[in-house]
């Protein structure tokens, strides 16, 4: 068996920049009162060994650990990589690091993520979605750090919130569908029970459909957590061959719209003349499929930009905020060629 490489202590750096060990201490500090040039030879020595200062003891005393825990739903959605990156650069103006962790749509598998993370003593942790367990709830509850729910706006929020209503979202999708005279519209979806904010999206087919008394029945549900784009050509075939006149779908991601619109050409479907075909939230790959999605824009990057501020704000709080609880963003619908 190979031998560890033993790894390089403090004491080695000062032996050799010829200093003391407290004086390594004091240097590798950001806010040190070692003069420059002694920084510079302990930082050069520290470098040509490879060596990283544990602050370990430090973030104990202070109770400050420099990190915020984030978990996602998937680690290859666009969406969620586009939040986390948006989060990661705010945060990052303010020397804080992201911990990551995915839940695969698994309320358990949260609840699990939450109490590792929170054993690491983050400064603040954001989960996405409202939905969780009884016991991951009271984790948050009981964190005493900010928690923020992003990508939706629960009913009873933890605490603060950033996000929006995928309920109302959706019936942009199927408001624009009307307002060009379609009446026989259908929804591609997927298992509401381990993705709420599908089904919230379903929930507002379901009452864009109701409100201007038409059907909801035309719906494939599929297996979709995480997300991709086989299941929207699957989708696709079920409700044209039950529905085969059906005028226009709604897919609860981009994703699905894709398989479904590809899908539509292998069977001789014309996107959008035969049937029309609308994404949900605005991927990149959307504006280059032939024809391009119509989707809603929920703002990714925003909700991850709106959640390192409020992280910051709470932070550097001495208490007395008085900003809001909730910071909702607002979709939009961004019409292409498909609808």
């Amino acid at each position: 068996m190979r031998n560890k490489t033993k790894l390089p202590t403090m004491a080695d750096v000062a032996n050799l920049a010829g200093v003391s060990s407290m004086t390594v201490s004091r240097a590798l500090k950001p806010d040190t009162s070692v003069s420059k040039s002694t920084r510079e030879k302990i930082q050069k020595a520290a470098d040509e060994l490879g060596y990283v200062l544990d602050t370990r003891a430090s973030e104990f005393s202070s109770g400050k650990s420099g990190f915020v825990a984030i978990t996602i739903p998937s680690i290859n959605n666009g969406n969620f990589a586009d939040t986390v990156k948006a989060f990661s650069d705010g945060l990052a103006e303010q020397d804080l690091q992201v911990l990551l962790g995915y839940t695969n749509y698994h309320v358990d598998r949260e609840e699990q993520l939450v109490e590792q993370l929170l054993k690491k003593r983050p400064e603040a942790i954001v989960v996405t979605g409202g939905m969780h367990t009884d016991r991951c709830r009271l984790l948050l509850e009981n964190s005493g750090i900010p928690v923020i729910e992003t990508w939706d706006v629960p009913e009873q929020p933890i605490d603060h919130v950033v996000g929006f209503s995928n309920l109302q979202a959706s019936e942009l999708m199927f408001e624009h569908f009307i307002a060009q005279g379609h009446k026989k519209i259908g929804f591609i979806g997927g298992d509401n029970s381990r993705d709420s904010r599908g089904r919230d999206r379903y929930l507002g087919f379901c009452n864009t459909m109701e409100k201007h008394g038409l059907s909801s029945e035309r719906v494939s549900f599929q297996e979709l957590a995480p997300f991709s784009m086989e299941p929207g050509a699957s989708g696709i075939r079920s409700i044209m061959k039950e529905w085969p006149d059906t005028e226009a779908v709604m897919c609860v991601s981009d994703l699905i719209a894709y398989g479904a619109i590809t899908e539509c050409q292998r069977m001789g479907i014309n996107v959008p003349d035969d049937v029309k075909i609308g994404g949900f939230g605005a991927y990149e790959l959307g504006q280059f499929l032939n024809p391009s999605i119509t989707t809603i824009d929920v703002g990714a990057a925003q909700i991850g930009k709106f959640a390192a501020e409020k992280i910051i704000e709470l932070l550097s709080d001495d208490g007395n905020t008085k900003s809001a609880k909730i910071v909702k963003t607002e979709p939009t619908l961004i019409k292409r060629q498909s609808a």
